[in-house]
């Protein structure tokens, strides 16, 4: 697929008044969900359902999510452009793109260099230049650009790791999923006091792939460059 082969805009608005109708009300947000050519993402057996409101494969037991949940879990962030935001689990890139035009700078983290080098390439050719990603331990966070106004993890875990809360910024949303792998998961907000406590609301339940600790096996250290 080339950098610039256009969306197609039927099947677009076809998606977002399916958005709409699941409860998705933040223009703001499927304006962006609009402008991210999904194909661009999705594994060349899975083109016909590019579009499609569902989960994909995209390797490494990883997936792209359902754009309802992408629109869910990013209006819940109630992003804006001052903002800088964490991402765990880079995986395609989409997650990404659709929240990179909302924030004022994405720091993502992703443990496949593969996919972490794919969803670069991504990146370059939607020509988002306030994306810095990590190859790297997402339980971890980024503790030297920390803290961050707001915090996405897209990979559950059976609580949040500690360094993600103590990353997240006084007044900041921290939106993931919470649960046991191949159990009922609920996609929780929790919100961070000014005077550092924090307060925690179940949104839906979801199904996502575990938040693993550390890195694939045959790996070097993480390192960090600017998309």
């Amino acid at each position: 697929m080339g950098a610039d082969e256009p969306l197609d805009p039927i099947k677009a608005q076809a998606l977002l008044g399916e958005l709409r109708r699941c409860g998705i009300a933040d223009e703001a947000v499927l304006a962006s969900i609009a402008r991210v050519p999904r194909r661009l993402f999705v594994p060349n057996t899975f083109a016909d359902h590019a579009w499609d409101n569902v989960a994909l494969p995209i390797g490494h037991g990883q997936t792209i999510s359902q754009p309802y949940v992408v629109a869910m879990m990013t209006a819940a962030l109630e992003v804006d452009k001052r903002h800088s935001v964490l991402e765990i689990g880079t995986g395609s890139g989409y997650q990404t793109s659709v929240l990179a035009p909302l924030c004022r700078r994405v720091f993502t983290i992703e443990r496949h260099r593969d996919l972490m080098r794919e969803a670069e390439t991504r990146f370059t050719a939607l020509r988002l230049g306030n994306i810095v990603t990590r190859f790297g331990d997402g339980t971890k966070g980024w503790a030297e650009a920390a803290p961050f106004d707001r915090i996405i993890v897209t990979a559950a875990a059976p609580e949040v790791p500690a360094a993600l809360i103590e990353q997240l910024a006084p007044d900041g949303i921290l939106v993931g999923p919470l649960g046991q792998e191949k159990r009922d998961q609920a996609l929780v907000r929790i919100r961070r006091s000014p005077d550092g406590a924090t307060y925690c609301e179940q949104l839906a339940g979801v199904r996502f792939v575990p938040l693993v600790p550390g890195l694939p096996r045959k790996t070097i250290s993480p390192v960090a460059k600017g998309a």
